[in-house]
């Protein structure tokens, strides 16, 4: 199956949630650190109980890479655990030029083996290019981020009048040919949400900012739902995998993921 398919499947089914994988050693259940890859036995609980729910897995390469080459194995296997019929998608946002690029690319693609990329796409086409060689994956290119120093250069105003995040959106259209690219889009910035989902288009969106950065799960969905706009993820990471830290975690996330995509069908559905 191609990225594609595998999204448009769950997006089908009513299911919006991208679970975040962003696994902190610190933050599991202390009973797991008796394992010998307490990381690794996080991730497969969580996948166990969520894959029936989840639209996409994102994955945080930094989380991760911060252990070297025993995180990197924890990175393959997780990637390989994860049900095949599901999004996986590598968080590492890459964008350099040249054959730099071109290794990047070959590397999430090719080797870790995930349907989809983040992308800073701030040193231009050719830094982005090698990946948008492939048309089976998904492409999702930062245009306004969830964090507060989007406002340092997202939100600056061009001489134009447009903003910085609105002229990288009209750039990942202008790429969109292959039908293969995204944009991420911080959840937490719903003004700007409701004025520029119409520019949206083809382009699949991948929103994090839910829950622990405060962002609103129900006022994102309306916004989409006004604007007739199904191709959207909402990424939830700490509210979800960190729901509980007993036993009981991997039980406490279905029931969160199940009310989140509940949630999402009856503001959809009303």
């Amino acid at each position: 199956m191609t990225a594609q398919e595998k999204l448009f499947s769950r997006l089908k089914e009513g299911k919006h949630i991208c679970v975040g994988l962003d696994t902190d050693i610190s933050k599991i259940p202390m009973y797991l650190h008796q394992e010998d890859h307490p990381i690794l036995k996080f991730n497969k609980i969580i996948i166990d109980n969520t894959a029936a729910q989840a639209a996409a897995y994102k994955i945080n390469f930094a989380f991760y890479e911060r252990d070297g080459a025993a995180g990197i194995d924890v990175l393959h296997k997780t990637i390989e655990y994860i049900p095949q019929d599901i999004l996986i998608i590598g968080d590492a946002k890459r964008g350099d030029i040249g054959n730099t690029s071109e290794m990047y690319a070959y590397a999430m693609y090719n080797r870790f083996m995930v349907d989809a990329a983040t992308l800073s796409p701030y040193m231009g086409y050719d830094s982005l290019e090698p990946f948008l060689r492939f048309n089976d994956k998904i492409n999702f290119i930062l245009a306004l981020t969830s964090n507060f120093g989007a406002n340092d250069f997202e939100k600056l105003e061009l001489k134009n009048g447009c903003f910085l995040f609105q002229k990288v959106i009209g750039k990942a259209n202008e790429w969109n040919t292959n039908k293969n690219c995204g944009i991420v889009f911080g959840a937490t910035n719903l003004d700007e949400l409701k004025n520029n989902v119409d520019s949206f288009m083809n382009l699949f969106v991948l929103l994090p900012g839910v829950g622990a950065q405060g962002g609103s799960l129900d006022e994102v969905v309306n916004v989409f739902k006004q604007n007739n706009f199904n191709n959207f993820l909402i990424n939830v990471s700490r509210a979800l995998i960190y729901k509980d830290k007993s036993m009981e975690f991997g039980k406490k996330a279905k029931e969160e993921i199940i009310n989140l995509n509940a949630s999402i069908n009856k503001i959809w559905n009303s």
